[in-house]
């Protein structure tokens, strides 16, 4: 990791640990006012604790012009960017999209799209719907090593991450604390409850903590509903397509426009928000990633939409294209901050505990 970084973020940090105003904002606070001094996997935890609500900015009388010149947003931001590239497996691949996220985000849609579109060669004689394209054999055989490569990249920095912050033998209380953390964005409510004011300065809202739970409901509604979708294909031998009423179609439609509604928001909330208090170099990347994740859920209910028309092979392909993409970038994009971020959730668990 960048030492330059690691030296400014500790900079701020013990300024902040010694004036103790923001005590209460957040998780960071509590975490950072347990320590004296800080090592570089310290600055790691807290960085990743950071929710970027920027309350603390706002409320902060050593900001710019005061000789203190404290950002603490943009720093923790900085470090939290820096370690996800440190992290990421292979480390190279995570360089490379946070400079130029938008080209690869789109040349890997494409790409994958054209791939979809050779394989019609395998469609299924006879099949229906989607398997009238391309049969469910062929998209098994892409899909598969697609879901396993990430899973197996992030398994890498997730052990590279624990290793950093000096984190124990987890345990189940430990969890249960990180994931019903994460599952209301308590860190996004700020210390007083009235949200966070990452777009309009000293206004405070719940805008960007409702948007963030309109994406992660949205997605994990998706991966429910093909999850049941193979179930339903595996275990009961009840293969597509299925009815508007049908389990699948109900939990892949609400994700689906949870992902597209709560991905605008956050487009929207980017755009009106002081990039200055961000990571230095990840707005694009960030959009990019936003982006497609937008375009996998719009495409996904065109498609749905025009499904009995001529145009639904070529939907289909460039739908399955994004959503390849998706699962091939996910360890490289800001999509890896929900694993990272739920590690030094329950990281700060085992503080609290100890």
């Amino acid at each position: 990791m960048q030492t330059d970084l690691l030296q400014e973020a500790r900079r701020q940090a013990e300024i902040c640990n010694a004036c103790r105003y923001c005590e209460g904002y957040c998780a960071v606070f509590p975490a950072l006012q347990a320590e004296r001094a800080y090592s570089d996997g310290d600055l790691t935890q807290l960085a990743n604790l950071c929710h970027n609500c920027r309350g603390c900015y706002y409320a902060c009388q050593y900001t710019a012009p005061h000789e203190f010149d404290l950002n603490l947003p943009q720093a923790l931001a900085d470090v939290r960017q820096d370690s996800w590239e440190d992290f990421a497996f292979p480390r190279a691949a995570g360089k490379a999209f946070q400079k130029n996220g938008l080209a690869i985000a789109i040349a890997t849609v494409l790409g994958s799209a054209l791939l979809f579109w050779a394989a019609r060669a395998l469609a299924s004689v006879g099949g229906e719907g989607f398997y009238a394209v391309l049969s469910h054999n062929a998209m098994v055989a892409i899909f598969l090593p697609a879901f396993l490569f990430p899973l197996f990249s992030i398994a890498i920095g997730l052990r590279r991450y624990w290793r950093t912050v000096d984190g124990a033998p987890v345990r189940l209380s430990h969890l249960r604390g990180a994931i019903a953390s994460a599952a209301n964005m308590r860190n996004l409510k700020g210390g007083h409850g009235d949200g966070c004011n990452f777009e309009d300065q000293d206004r405070f809202t719940h805008a960007r903590r409702m948007a963030h739970q309109a994406v992660m409901y949205g997605f994990l509604l998706c991966f429910a509903s093909t999850s049941t979708a193979t179930l339903m294909h595996y275990l009961l031998n009840v293969p597509a397509p299925y009815g508007l009423v049908s389990l699948p179609k109900i939990l892949g439609l609400s994700g689906g426009l949870l992902l597209v509604l709560g991905c605008a928001e956050m487009i929207r909330l980017k755009l009106r928000a002081d990039k200055s208090l961000g990571a230095t170099n990840a707005f694009g990347g960030e959009i990019a990633f936003i982006g497609l994740l937008a375009f996998v859920g719009l495409s996904g209910l065109v498609l749905y939409a025009a499904g009995g028309t001529g145009w639904m092979p070529a939907l289909l392909v460039l739908h399955l294209g994004a959503v390849l993409a998706f699962f091939l970038l996910t360890p490289f994009t800001k999509m890896a901050h929900g694993f990272y971020r739920l590690a030094a959730l329950t990281r700060d668990a085992q503080r609290k505990g100890a």
